[in-house]
């Protein structure tokens, strides 16, 4: 299927700009890496406790709502004590340390205060930031040799996606792991229905159909003096800058699970998009259209529809993939999932996905840590799907056509005005 063809599938402020901080030798493109089907522990259920001992001292970056809920759900798994904690906003981060029992000195904030809490002693950081920083930190938390547990999208373009996987390989390089946070290809029955599909049950390739309809209408208020208020209240998934917008930050979800379930990503987009609210201020698209390429001849029609009304009788975040044998049908908010027709047909309920699939997650991070293995898997199928979901809202953006040999090639980054904010 040619060079994205994911082969053996086993089942800154202070005037330094980002592409400075994450240039360098992460100009070409990466190698891809096998999508290795989760390891038994993975497929366990929710609550089975720790199968090692050990607590990890670990540190939380971004005190947020699903930053505090990650965290939670670490201390009830039981292999996690929380250590340090970092968020720009200080009154977020002391009041995320008390309820966590996190000393006061250990309570960072600012733009810096990761670096203060990868200084602090820990063994583990989870990232659970605002994406635009994501890569950043990553970076500095692989060099410093320590274990990472990411949320999605791990960037925002096409460096960012670079700089995730080359902190990928450091941390395999330094015999520890970074697990990034998808849920979906977590869930037993999306296990089984790849296995099937990768033993051919589809037949070839012909069609993909893809949905991404937001739950509601992100807020987005007008710009103060800086985006110091943009940082809060997921008033930065209106900035694309910070979110990577709607196709990046939210579809993703469904992009990445079928860039695992197909093992490819495609290699052209086309698309179109629009922004329909009535006062937009920040600059995220409100509907997309992109048809991806894949190197066989497929094609993969997805649609993005972020405003508050007319999806209901749609399921957000599903898809359908049609082969010249079968068909595949899965979701991500749970329900009925299925490989119809030919002779590996299977059907099965997919579960709660969204909390399940971090519990197991947070699960096979503690494994992992502990016994390993220590590779580039998670990171590099993070950064297939990221690089899936730039490749549609750049050529949305464009009105025209992209390769994604063009888009690695072209290396854009994109910069947020950091200017006025606590270093």
């Amino acid at each position: 299927m040619g060079a994205n063809r994911i082969e053996g599938m086993n089942g800154a402020a202070g005037g330094i700009s980002r592409r400075g901080f994450l240039g360098g030798t992460l100009g070409a493109a990466l190698p891809l890496a096998a999508i290795a089907a989760p390891a038994a522990e993975t497929n366990a259920p929710p609550v089975k406790p720790p199968v090692h001992d050990r607590k990890v001292r670990i540190g939380l970056v971004g005190c947020g709502g699903r930053g505090k809920w990650i965290a939670q759900l670490m201390q009830e798994h039981g292999g996690f004590v929380f250590h340090a904690v970092a968020d720009y906003f200080e009154d977020v981060a002391r009041a995320a340390g008390a309820k966590l029992g996190v000393d006061p000195s250990r309570c960072f904030s600012g733009l810096s205060g990761y670096k203060r809490l990868i200084e602090s002693g820990v063994e583990a950081v989870a990232i659970e930031d605002v994406p635009y920083f994501y890569p950043e930190q990553a970076k500095a938390a692989s060099e410093a040799g320590l274990h990472i547990y990411m949320a999605k999208p791990v960037a925002v373009d096409v460096p960012g996606c670079l700089a995730v996987g080359e902190a990928g390989r450091v941390c395999a390089s330094k015999r520890r792991c970074l697990l990034v946070d998808y849920q979906l290809p977590t869930d037993p029955v999306m296990i089984e229905l790849a296995a099937r599909v990768r033993d051919g049950g589809l037949g070839a390739l012909t069609h993909v159909l893809s949905f991404g309809f937001g739950w509601h209408a992100w807020p987005d208020p007008p710009v103060g003096p800086t985006i110091e208020s943009r940082l809060r209240d997921q008033v930065w998934l209106s900035d694309t800058a910070l979110s990577g917008d709607t196709v990046v930050s939210y579809d993703i979800h469904i992009l990445d699970a079928l860039v695992w379930l197909l093992g490819e990503r495609p290699v052209r987009a086309c698309g179109h998009s629009r922004t329909w609210r009535t006062e937009p201020h920040g600059d995220r698209t409100d509907t997309l259209s992109a048809i991806y390429e894949f190197a066989g001849g497929a094609c993969w029609t997805h649609v993005t529809q972020a405003l508050d009304n007319h999806w209901d009788d749609l399921v957000t975040l599903s898809a359908k993939v049609f082969g010249t044998v079968a068909t595949v049908s899965l979701q991500y908010k749970g329900g009925k999932a299925y490989l119809r027709g030919g002779p590996k047909t299977y059907a099965g309920e997919i579960g709660g996905v969204f909390k399940d699939g971090v519990v197991r997650n947070i699960a096979e991070f503690h494994r992992r840590i502990c016994e390993g293995p220590y590779d580039t898997v998670s990171a590099q199928r993070a950064v297939d799907g990221t690089l899936t979901a730039i490749l549609g809202r750049e050529a949305a953006a464009r009105r025209g056509c992209v390769t994604m040999d063009e888009l690695i090639r072209e290396n854009r980054a994109i910069e947020a005005d950091l200017k006025g904010l606590k270093s």
